[in-house]
């Protein structure tokens, strides 16, 4: 894939994470396409600073990766007895105390947390594989265009594992709860086609296409008002956490907000 951001100066290039932004857009690019964009603890935390670096005048954030993959998953160094370079050992982790795996974990959550910020609305363009925390970090984003030969897979459990960078709360969402469980327990692929039958992605392309399908809906997503798209967005996203009532009352206080606004008065 021709990157479109290859003619700005990166913010952030570091760990095979690259950020460059655009006045209104961003693009975090996974950028190890030899190693298919295996992910790591160094990757990880070069999201999370790709997340604090976003200038305010940022409304989207689109994630893509280079090469034929999106990402293969946690690079399978993590499994060795070295491990990574300069980094803990998965089997020194598992010898800590519980508390210090828990902190552990809670900082590799953190690059997969930030995507769904109200002031942001993040885009993943995802083509070929995109495995286990590959998959979870396109998970992460609030929309997903996929190319025609995506194959997502949840390989976590197959491995004696389970997802865990916060990958399982909007796959429930997104497919409901049987569904979500025989993807995860059998960590078979999931295909374009399914993805969209599912609501897992909004839309299939072929893949020479992905590029200029999500420039145009990034276009379509700056096209309404800022103020308006971020208190949307809050109301989307907490529905599933109020009741029928308690969303009237949600809709009822953002509208009032929005029309003050509108019409210059105070609250």
């Amino acid at each position: 894939m021709a990157s479109p951001d290859q003619d700005l100066v990166p913010v952030l290039d570091k760990d095979g994470v690259r950020l460059t932004v655009d006045d209104a857009i961003a693009t975090v690019t996974l950028a190890n396409p030899d190693k298919r964009n295996a992910q790591s603890p160094a990757l990880w935390r070069a999201l999370t600073e790709a997340g604090r670096q976003l200038p305010g005048s940022v409304r989207v954030v689109v994630l893509r990766a280079e090469g034929k993959s999106f990402s293969a998953g946690l690079d399978r160094q993590a499994f060795t007895p070295e491990g990574f370079d300069g980094e803990p050992s998965f089997i020194d982790l598992a010898r800590g105390s519980d508390a210090e795996l828990d902190a552990t974990i809670a900082e590799y959550q953190e690059a997969f947390t930030w995507w769904r910020r109200s002031d942001i609305v993040s885009v993943a363009a995802v083509q070929g594989h995109a495995i286990g925390a590959g998959f979870q970090l396109a998970l992460a984003c609030d929309l997903r265009v996929v190319a025609d030969d995506v194959q997502f897979a949840m390989r976590e459990t197959s491995l004696g594992l389970v997802p865990d960078l916060t990958g399982t709360h909007p796959l429930v969402g997104l497919v409901g709860y049987a569904r979500a469980l025989e993807i995860c327990v059998t960590g078979r692929f999931v295909t374009a086609d399914e993805a969209v039958s599912t609501g897992l992605a909004n839309v299939a392309v072929p893949a020479g296409q992905l590029d200029d399908t999500v420039r145009d809906l990034t276009a379509a997503l700056l096209a309404a008002p800022r103020d308006a798209v971020v208190e949307t967005k809050a109301l989307l996203r907490g529905a599933q956490d109020r009741t029928y009532e308690e969303q009237r009352g949600a809709e009822r206080q953002a509208q009032a907000r929005r029309l003050r606004d509108l019409a210059g008065v105070g609250d």
